[in-house]
């Protein structure tokens, strides 16, 4: 046969049936607010930050490891209290401004009317994945038992310990697992844990991306007959 299927699903060798979707920036359309609160917060307390510096310094980063790179810059500790009043203000504009990602309800309603499981897999804790999926009237496509957490495995992206928990907890091979991310540390988080990996680039580093191992998905509604469904 003359056609070859991708290197990312022959070195699997598996027919997906499992799509693990990360969720800002991929479900939710966060990172620019989540970064420019971020920015403004810190600028506050003398550490100059833009929009575009947040995002490049910090994105894809678990809260605590952003706190204690941003100490590192500012050359002393943030003020007590700083990370949660972050979470707080940050949940406040959410309430305001949060948007589902174009195309993303409906690629991952296609998916399950496919038969395929879906999940969430976020650096964010429980609590904040919950509220961004209500917010944006994606809640109902996510089972609560299939919403993950890099606060309940020992290691965040980029090591595959959220992808893998949350392939074992779906009953799901991580062979047959595909995940959907947009930074290159949940990239190499998937790879690493023998994933195949779609890159959602419209408004990440494409190349950043493609080098981190993914294959490229300019929009949402790509996705599913990206899969073949």
């Amino acid at each position: 046969m003359a056609h070859h299927a991708p290197v990312a699903v022959s070195a699997v060798g598996r027919e997906p049936e499992l799509v693990i979707f990360d969720c800002d920036g991929v479900l939710v359309d966060s990172e620019r607010i989540s970064n420019d609160v971020l920015a403004r917060m810190l600028s506050e307390e003398g550490l100059s930050k833009t929009l575009e510096e947040a995002r490049r310094d910090y994105q894809g980063l678990l809260l605590g490891d952003i706190g204690i790179a941003a100490e590192a810059e500012l050359g002393r500790s943030l003020p007590p209290g700083w990370l949660e009043s972050y979470e707080r203000t940050r949940a406040e504009v959410f309430r305001r401004e949060l948007r589902a990602v174009d195309g993303a309800a409906a690629a991952v309603a296609q998916v399950r009317d496919a038969g395929l499981a879906v999940c969430v897999a976020s650096q964010g804790k429980l609590e904040k994945t919950r509220l961004s999926l209500q917010l944006t009237g994606l809640g109902y496509l996510f089972a609560d038992r299939a919403l993950f957490s890099a606060h309940s495995v020992a290691r965040g992206k980029p090591h595959p310990d959220l992808f893998l928990h949350a392939a074992s907890t779906m009953g799901v091979d991580p062979s047959a697992c595909v995940v959907v991310e947009d930074t290159p540390s949940g990239v190499v988080a998937a790879v690493a844990a023998g994933m195949r990996v779609f890159g959602y680039a419209a408004d990440s580093d494409e190349d950043a991306l493609r080098q981190a191992g993914a294959e490229i998905l300019d929009a949402m509604e790509e996705l599913p007959g990206r899969l073949g469904l």
